[in-house]
């Protein structure tokens, strides 16, 4: 019971003035700063020795008039958590993690990052890489060998350990029918180490298509059989029919 007229109040309860003290070390916290740590009231010195934690930079406890910054179960007075190369603050800035020590995005990027391959710059957050044959490009570096646009999402075709956009390849690389000059993407032929669209390979005279057909020819031109026989072939005396002799397929 409190019955003297001199007493404190403190969390809400009444105290007599001798029994308001630190419940580690006893100290009166009559008008003294004390913190309060489970319901229990701590003084300054004992909250700092129990609770606070000791700031990786300058090793001091992170008493109760600083803030405590964290990452990752370390801790950091606000004016000791800056960047290891630069010394920047990184209060409220980005930051990485490399070996133990913490950086700023910047300075983390320019040492530690992958660089493209193409200009030689770091890689930051949230750009595109496109990678290939083991390199790395940005965006905007991975670029045809030929128009220098960048390729992006659109088709290419390797050329030399570099790469070529389709339309590229195709002017400037790719086999072009001897008939119409148009690009062969597949199922060409080869007549006299040229190529031809297969619909473009046709008899001289009936315009027959000759792929997967006997053809044979005259003055450099290709005939389907019945037609080489019919205006070159010799007749046979006997039967009459044309003497074709080799007939190519």
């Amino acid at each position: 019971m409190i019955y003297s007229g001199e007493y404190t109040k403190a969390m809400e309860q009444n105290y007599h003035k001798e029994h308001l003290a630190c419940h580690n070390c006893d100290k009166k916290l009559i008008a003294c700063r004390y913190i309060l740590k489970e319901e229990n009231p701590y003084c300054i010195p004992c909250y700092q020795e129990l609770f606070a934690h000791n700031c990786e930079e300058c090793k001091k406890p992170i008493g109760p008039d600083y803030k405590d910054l964290s990452y990752k179960d370390r801790h950091w007075h606000e004016f000791c958590f800056k960047c290891i190369e630069c010394q920047n603050s990184l209060v409220d800035q980005p930051f990485a993690p490399k070996n133990d020590q913490i950086y700023c995005s910047n300075c983390h990027d320019k040492l530690y990052a992958a660089r493209c391959d193409g200009c030689g710059e770091p890689f930051r957050g949230g750009m595109k890489k496109f990678e290939y044959k083991g390199k790395q490009w940005h965006e905007e570096c991975f670029c045809c060998m030929i128009c220098k646009e960048p390729i992006k999402n659109k088709s290419f075709i390797p050329r030399d350990d570099q790469v070529v956009c389709v339309p590229c390849y195709e002017e400037q690389f790719a086999q072009k029918c001897t008939k119409c000059n148009g690009v062969i993407n597949k199922g060409g032929v080869a007549y006299k180490n040229s190529p031809w669209h297969k619909e473009c390979f046709l008899c001289t005279n009936c315009n027959k298509e000759l792929a997967k057909e006997k053809f044979t020819s005259r003055d450099d031109k290709p005939y389907c059989a019945d037609c080489y026989g019919e205006l070159f072939a010799k007749k046979c005396c006997k039967c009459s029919k044309a003497i074709t002799g080799k007939m190519f397929y």
